[in-house]
């Protein structure tokens, strides 16, 4: 029994709102989402067909194997515009006696526990902002950069379960483990 499969991607069929002063173009295989915040740039494959009606991009695709990158796509475009509109921010906290950290000029500077202090050039077209010595926000239109800047922050000293040392994302679920009993009661 052959059963054509209809366009089932839920993502892929909602439209992208464009507010806030957000416009879109495609220029063949690149789309160029332009906002108040800047402009950002994706290479997106030439079967998905795009189009803007009432202030709204709509997602098509040629044939059943781009049914999956319709809603990638889709999520791609509505991440830029909500990053040329309003931006992404990722906060970090770290936790541990003595760790801290500051920006200084075009690096952050941070104290983790080591004999030396730990440096990250930060990116140009990134934000880096310490609101207290534990606290580092990330912050830039363009999500994946902003998300990957603060997973090599985290890297430098990660989240450590039995003290609780170590960068963490705000708002991460963290987990405490109990440390080994050490044969108390053994015989």
């Amino acid at each position: 029994c052959m059963v054509r499969r209809c366009n089932m991607s839920r993502i892929g069929n909602k439209p992208v709102k464009l507010e806030n002063g957000a416009t879109f173009a495609r220029n063949g295989d690149e789309v160029v989402v332009t906002g108040p915040k800047g402009t950002l740039t994706q290479t997106i494959d030439k079967g998905i067909k795009t189009e803007v009606k009432d202030n709204e991009v709509h997602f098509t695709y040629e044939n059943e194997e781009l049914n999956a990158k319709q809603g990638l796509y889709r999520a791609l475009v509505h991440n830029m515009v909500v990053g040329v509109t309003k931006g992404w921010d990722k906060k970090l906290v770290i936790a541990g006696v003595g760790y801290k950290a500051q920006v200084s000029g075009n690096k952050l500077v941070m104290g983790l526990g080591y004999s030396h202090p730990v440096e990250v050039e930060i990116p140009s077209d990134l934000k880096v902002t310490c609101p207290s010595v534990t606290e580092i926000v990330v912050s830039g239109i363009d999500r994946h950069k902003v998300g990957q800047f603060s997973a090599v922050i985290r890297s430098k000293r990660p989240y450590e379960p039995y003290h609780g040392y170590g960068v963490h994302y705000d708002g991460e679920p963290l987990v405490r483990k109990v440390g080994k009993a050490s044969g108390k009661g053994k015989k």
